[in-house]
């Protein structure tokens, strides 16, 4: 669909007033036009876009004003309006099916990288993404651990397809297998072959999967974010597990919420099958992530 500079700025500028009175942060809008128009994020800043005769758009003006309306009375966030997240140096599909991939998550790939070249981890090995939601992890790994097999499992099959599809988008397809099930319940075959285990668990405790903003509570898969009533049923059962598949040295690394660092350690150095057991913050500082590797 063909439309001016002009009307698109204008519409721009209406949007913008819009996100103010609904407390959304304007750069969604600069989001929303990058994936929908085509435009820079430069032309954006500059509104040098104003002056172009004709700007394509994926969908119609009113179209947009529409999509824009749901954002601002559904509170439904601007990934799932244009199905895309940006995730590392990846333009991920996503859909309701999986939760957006967070910014503070990216770092588990580093970790994982940075394992691999402290303790002599060898890269060409089985490495596995428990909980695989829209792929992002297993993709990650692939990329970075270019040696490496990547065992992706999801109990949901909608996740698992929006996992698959990125997999073949993002030419990951030969080195990601996809696999449906409960955490390790698919991967017997790997018992005790395991070199590494990153996870993004549920681990929101359930009353307080209550509490989130709207933007989750309505329209993200609490399947992905429920982690019982204290949010570590997932994490636990994957540190009570985790020593029948990973090799000794295997790395067992996990995402978690501020405040469960403490019980997440003592965990892992409590069950007995672990050592170096470490603990990292994301960018903002939060303790965010557990490494441990099996004995």
């Amino acid at each position: 669909m063909l439309v001016s500079g002009l009307e698109l700025w204008q519409w721009v500028n209406q949007a913008k007033a819009q996100a103010l009175a609904s407390d959304i942060p304007q750069a969604e809008i600069d989001w929303l036009l990058q994936e929908l128009a085509g435009l820079d994020k430069l032309a954006l800043r500059l509104e040098s876009f104003k002056d172009l005769p004709k700007i394509e758009l994926k969908l119609s003006l009113s179209e947009l004003a529409q999509l824009w309306q749901r954002r601002l009375q559904e509170r439904v966030p601007v990934q799932y309006l244009t199905g895309v997240a940006h995730w590392r140096h990846f333009s991920l599909k996503v859909t309701p099916a999986v939760l957006i991939p967070r910014p503070e998550t990216e770092l588990l790939i580093d970790l994982a990288v940075e394992a691999v070249k402290s303790y002599g981890v060898n890269p060409k090995s089985h490495w596995v993404d428990l909980g695989t939601g829209s792929g992002a992890i297993a993709i990650g790994l692939a990329s970075a651990l270019t040696n490496a097999r990547v065992y992706a499992v999801d109990c949901s099959s909608e996740a698992l397809a929006v996992a698959r599809l990125n997999a073949e988008n993002l030419g990951f397809a030969s080195r990601v297998n996809f696999y449906q099930g409960l955490w390790w319940e698919p991967l017997a075959f790997l018992k005790g072959r395991v070199r590494g285990m990153v996870s993004n668990p549920p681990y929101i405790p359930s009353s307080t999967v209550l509490t989130l903003e709207p933007e989750v509570l309505k329209h993200e898969p609490h399947l992905a974010l429920d982690g019982g009533f204290d949010g570590l049923d997932c994490i636990r059962h994957l540190v009570e597990t985790g020593p029948d598949y990973l090799e000794s040295g295997g790395v067992w690394l996990v995402e978690m919420m501020a405040g469960q660092a403490e019980a997440v350690a003592d965990m892992l150095q409590s069950h007995g099958s672990y050592g170096k057991v470490e603990i990292f913050s994301d960018l903002a500082g939060i303790d965010r992530f557990a490494l441990a590797y099996r004995l």
